[in-house]
C-alpha cells in the first residue's frame, strides 16, 4: 500500500505589530541582562531560584522602582518569571547566564558604536578615529567570554607546549586576566601585558597590583600591529594574542605584522593566537548570539574580518610555522592557533 505522506501544517508567521514589538522589547531586556550581572541578580537568581525585588534592592543598594523595571524587562525576555511579588528563574536564565557577557560586550561595551550608526557609516565620517568603545567594559565582558570560550581550550594547548617559559606576553592584554593565568601556571615567570588603551592598561594595572602580581608585570601602551624589537621583549618565550588578531588584517598589512612580532620576540617558543573569524553561508536570522553583533560591529568601525580560511594562508609567508588548530565551540568559527 503507497504512503501518503502529508505536507507538514503551514505555521503562520507572528502578525508584524507582535514580531516587531518583541524586537523592541528585546533590545531593551538585553540592557537588562547586563544590568543584572553587574549587579549579581543573575547570580543570586541561580543560587536561590525565586528573589523577592525589593529585599534585593534593599540589600544591594538600589532604587525600589528601577530594580521593578530590570526585572520586567527580564520577564519581557523569559529570563525570569513573576509570581505574586516574587521573582522565579525563568526558562531562559541558563543560556541567557551562559552568554551573559556577550550582551555586555554590546549593550555597554560597544553600545556608543551601535548608538552612532548611521554618522559612522556616512563615508564622509569615516576618517581618524571615528567611532568611540568602551575599552574597559569590553575588557571586563572578554575576561567572561575567556573563561566560556577560549580557556578551556587554551589551558589544554599550554599543558602540551613542552616548556616552562621564563617570561610570557600579551598581546591586547585587556583587562590582564591572561597574564593572571599564565604568571599563576609559571610562578618563576614575569609578564610583559600590551594593550593600545590607556583606559584598559589603567584598569588591569589596579587588577594586577590587588593580587600582588604588579612587581611580576610590565605593562606598556603599544600598538601590537605595529611592534619594534625592544629590550622588554627579549626573554619572552611563550607569546599570547586572544580576540585582537583580526586587527592586523587585511592580508598585506596581517603579513607585515605577524613578520614584525616574530622580529621583536626572537625568542619566542611558541605563541598561541586565539580569535574569532567571520563566518559565511550562515543566514543573518540564524546567526547565534555574538556572531552579528561582531561581524556588524567590524564592519561599522572599517576592521577586516578574515575567515578562517584567510587566516591558515598567511603564517608560514610571516615567518612563523601552524603547529596545530585548537577550535573553539563559542563564538562561531573560533580557533587557536598554536605557532611556532
Amino acid at each position: 500500500m503507497r504512503t501518503i505522506e502529508h505536507d507538514p501544517p503551514r505555521q503562520e508567521p507572528r502578525p508584524a505589530g507582535a514580531a516587531v514589538a518583541g524586537i523592541y522589547n528585546s533590545a531593551v531586556a538585553a540592557f537588562a541582562i547586563s544590568a543584572a550581572w553587574e549587579i549579581g541578580a543573575l547570580d543570586a537568581l541561580r543560587e536561590r531560584g525565586v528573589i523577592d525585588p525589593l529585599e534585593f534592592a534593599a540589600e544591594h543598594g538600589l532604587d525600589d522602582n528601577a530594580a521593578r523595571a530590570m526585572f520586567a524587562a527580564l520577564a519581557a525576555a523569559d529570563v525570569v518569571t513573576r509570581q505574586d511579588a516574587k521573582v522565579l528563574a525563568g526558562p531562559h536564565l541558563d543560556e541567557v547566564y551562559r552568554h551573559k557577557a556577550f550582551f555586555h560586550w554590546l549593550t555597554v561595551g560597544s553600545v556608543s558604536l551601535f548608538a552612532d550608526m548611521a554618522n559612522v557609516a556616512r563615508t564622509d565620517n569615516r576618517v581618524g578615529r571615528f567611532y568611540s568603545r568602551n575599552a574597559p567594559a569590553i575588557g571586563y565582558a572578554c575576561r567572561d567570554i575567556n573563561r566560556l570560550s577560549f580557556e578551556p581550550v587554551f589551558f589544554t594547548a599550554l599543558d602540551k607546549i613542552g616548556f616552562t617559559p621564563a617570561a610570557v606576553a600579551d598581546l591586547g592584554t585587556g583587562s590582564g586576566e591572561r597574564l593572571v593565568q599564565l604568571l599563576d601556571r609559571y610562578p618563576g615567570a614575569r609578564g610583559v601585558g600590551l594593550d593600545i588603551a590607556p583606559s584598559a592598561l589603567t584598569d588591569a594595572e589596579g587588577y594586577l597590583a590587588g593580587l600582588g602580581l604588579g612587581e611580576r608585570v610590565e605593562l606598556i601602551e603599544a600598538d601590537a600591529t605595529a611592534l619594534d624589537p625592544d629590550p622588554r621583549f627579549a626573554e619572552v618565550e611563550l607569546l599570547t594574542c586572544f580576540m585582537m588578531g583580526h586587527d592586523f588584517w587585511p592580508r598585506e598589512q596581517c603579513v607585515a605584522s605577524l613578520r614584525r612580532l616574530r622580529e621583536a620576540f626572537p625568542n619566542a617558543r611558541k605563541f598561541l593566537l586565539g580569535d574569532t573569524a567571520r563566518t559565511s553561508g550562515i543566514p543573518e536570522a540564524e546567526m547565534p548570539v555574538f556572531t552579528l553583533a561582531f561581524e556588524v560591529a567590524h564592519d561599522l568601525m572599517g576592521v577586516y574580518l578574515p575567515t578562517l580560511e584567510e587566516w591558515e594562508g598567511v603564517f608560514t609567508e610571516s615567518g612563523w610555522k601552524l603547529d596545530q588548530v585548537h577550535h573553539v565551540e563559542v563564538p562561531t568559527d573560533s580557533v587557536i592557533y598554536e605557532l611556532s
